[in-house]
């Protein structure tokens, strides 16, 4: 398993358990509002939302708190006009980053972001410059597995596209569009699902050493408490080493 992957799960598992829970819990119910509000209140027939609502459930976003944003969005969102805004850049050690950000006020969101990147000593750069680095998947992460044959034949039947990991800890990658019934499926099989969601993976791991990497990590951090940043993203492989301080 790959540190990128193992940080995939030490950020899940920070998220549930410290004082960012309740900033968490508003981004996911915003992305659950705005995925209702374009293309409905019904996840049958939304699949932007019914992969919001796995996400969200996966960090534990109470029922209500998922119920409430749905009829919010499908109601109109009380005026409220977020809209997805991307931003791509180099960071620490030339570390690719991609930025998702669900935002009301463009101008005050990319200069909160532009700001955290030149503080790190680091530069946006233009639309297309580092997102070919990433492919847009699913993933779907699971803890405590005791029999990993059994895990590789649960995802490839209910149709994945891969599984990596060790030590009881993998993740299960998906198409986009099969993200939630891959979810399902390995649950009603028995698996602890500890996170599902719509993620870029990069396509190629880069190296950097250990201090390199927790100036990425650090930069992450002052992202990820933006309230308007959603997701951010990185292509470089961290040493279990830096890993294990987080």
């Amino acid at each position: 398993m790959s540190g990128h992957s193992k940080w995939s799960t030490i950020k899940h598992k920070k998220a549930a358990t410290d004082k960012k829970r309740g900033k968490l819990f508003s981004k996911l119910a915003r992305a659950i509002m705005v995925a209702a509000k374009e293309g409905g209140g019904d996840p049958e027939g939304n699949a932007a939302l019914a992969n919001a609502i796995v996400k969200a459930k996966s960090y534990s976003l109470p029922k209500e708190n998922i119920e409430r944003a749905i009829q919010k969005g499908a109601g109109g969102g009380e005026g409220e006009n977020f809209e997805v805004v991307i931003y791509e850049g180099f960071g620490p050690g030339g570390a690719a980053f991609v930025v998702e950000a669900l935002t009301d006020n463009r101008n005050r969101t990319a200069a909160n972001v532009r700001s955290i990147f030149t503080k790190a000593g680091s530069a946006l750069g233009a639309p297309g410059s580092v997102a070919w680095k990433f492919d847009r998947k699913g993933v779907v992460t699971l803890e405590g597995v005791a029999d990993e044959d059994e895990l590789l034949l649960a995802a490839a039947d209910a149709g994945a596209e891969d599984s990596e990991g060790d030590e009881g800890v993998f993740r299960v990658t998906t198409e986009p569009a099969e993200l939630a019934a891959v979810r399902d499926a390995l649950e009603t099989a028995g698996f602890l699902v500890t996170s599902a969601e719509l993620t870029l993976l990069p396509k190629q791991l880069a190296e950097i050493d250990d201090e390199g990497g927790r100036k990425v990590l650090r930069m992450v951090d002052l992202l990820d408490d933006d309230d308007d940043v959603q997701e951010v993203y990185f292509d470089v492989e961290l040493s279990d080493a830096v890993l294990d301080e987080q």
